[in-house]
């Protein structure tokens, strides 16, 4: 099971202008065949499915933790996409059309059926599909698909980064160029220990360095490259028979992390009267509290 924490993986900072367009393409890291929603689930079932996991404990153990952070990823997309398009639209009377300029965006559904919020489709309004997931039940079948599958979302952040320098975006996808590097490593680790062949000779494929990419260098001098968590306060502690040694490109040692990141706080959407969005208004919130001032016996 999950534990949830209230915060994201990291923090993002307040946009200063909202960028509808950009933020259809950042979708693709979200709702993509190589986006987080794919990484998630072909991990998280794996984990479900995963044979032998007593004998195998390690490599069942990596999966394991790697789909809790990808929960964080998810997390950390979405609130990326809603932040990037806070502010296309105005509050105001509904004959004035107050979202007449959300009719020119990319991607209309942003606006049409989920309050300019994120939704797991890709770029091109597409939903996320099952069929994504490979849970094959054999073990270096996963690892290698796993592994191609980093190097694909890995690929693809490197050109959405390119196609938007708002600051929200350039945040997420520095962040997460440096932990899908992570990824692609251990995956890359697990299997030269399943099987003895060293995967690193086949990297880059793409280049793992980050110091092309100006938001990623931050969290690289916090060593965050070199970190993995087991995002569980007492298990999952062996995958420090995989993630150990050196790290193949930067140098420095591997090192595994109990527990969970620090995380930062997760943004307040504030209310869009123009899409009816919460729905509640001040009357309305006025009249919940007195509701839950009762229920709680004050």
């Amino acid at each position: 099971m999950f534990k949830r924490i209230d915060k994201l993986i990291i923090d993002l900072p307040k946009p200063d202008h909202p960028d509808a367009n950009a933020a259809a393409a950042v979708q693709e890291l979200l709702g993509g065949r190589f986006g987080e929603m794919s990484t998630l689930n072909n991990y998280m079932y794996q984990s479900f499915n995963f044979r032998n996991k007593k004998k195998l404990r390690p490599f069942y153990e990596l999966v394991a933790s790697i789909t809790a952070e990808e929960f964080g990823h998810v997390e950390l997309v979405s609130n990326t996409i809603n932040l990037m398009i806070e502010g296309t639209t105005f509050p105001g009377d509904p004959d004035i059309s107050p979202m007449q300029d959300a009719k020119d965006k990319r991607n209309t559904y942003h606006f049409i059926a989920t309050a300019q919020t994120a939704y797991p489709m890709d770029s091109m309004g597409a939903s996320w599909r099952g069929d994504y997931v490979v849970s094959s039940g054999n073990l270096i079948f996963d690892l290698l698909h796993n592994f191609f599958l980093e190097v694909g979302a890995r690929t693809h952040k490197m050109r959405v980064y390119e196609m938007t320098n708002h600051p929200v975006a350039r945040e997420m996808i520095g962040y997460l160029l440096v932990r899908g590097g992570v990824h692609i490593i251990a995956y890359a680790k697990a299997l030269e220990i399943a099987t003895g062949v060293d995967m690193t000779k086949m990297l880059p494929i793409p280049d793992l360095s980050n110091r092309k990419f100006d938001a990623a260098r931050k969290f690289e001098e916090q060593g965050l490259h070199r970190k993995l968590y087991t995002w569980s306060d007492t298990d999952y502690k062996k995958i420090t028979q995989i993630w150990k040694g050196e790290h193949p490109t930067e140098g420095g040692l591997l090192e595994v992390v109990p527990g969970t990141p620090e995380g930062g706080p997760i943004p307040n959407l504030q209310e869009l009267p123009e899409e009816f969005a919460p729905g509640i208004s001040e009357e309305d919130f006025l009249e919940i509290a007195k509701r839950l001032q009762r229920s709680a016996g004050l």
